[in-house]
């Protein structure tokens, strides 16, 4: 009895581990991301799209705010700045390199913090 009760709390143990790690496939993340214009936004949405897992991405030129719907089993919110910040325009959580910043034309050169 005591075999059968204990097979019975490691399979439960087992399951809840394994539902804790679950990732989510629709996670709904917004980001504040720099940039000045439509080149800009085009710019900036290909980047998330050029992500796996990216389902939908809108970059809003006012609010400087990117809106990603992305399946995190396919990659995460750091590949995701990475990406953007690859494109020459710096995140809230990840900075542009100097030399993808000077990539960008003219118009598209925000101010960027030191």
């Amino acid at each position: 009895m005591r075999n059968l009760i204990l097979i019975a709390m490691i399979t439960f143990l087992g399951f809840s581990a394994q539902a804790q790690t679950k990732k989510n496939k629709n996670l709904k993340y917004t980001t504040e991301v720099n940039g000045n214009c439509e080149q800009c936004k085009k710019r900036i949405e290909k980047a998330a799209y050029g992500v796996p897992g990216v389902k939908t991405a809108t970059w809003d030129i006012s609010s400087h705010q990117l809106a990603v719907i992305l399946n995190e089993e396919k990659s995460s919110t750091a590949d995701l700045n990475a990406a953007v910040a690859k494109a020459g325009h710096d995140t809230k959580e990840v900075k542009a390199t100097d030399v993808d910043y000077e990539n960008l034309h003219s118009c598209c050169k925000y101010e960027r913090e030191k």
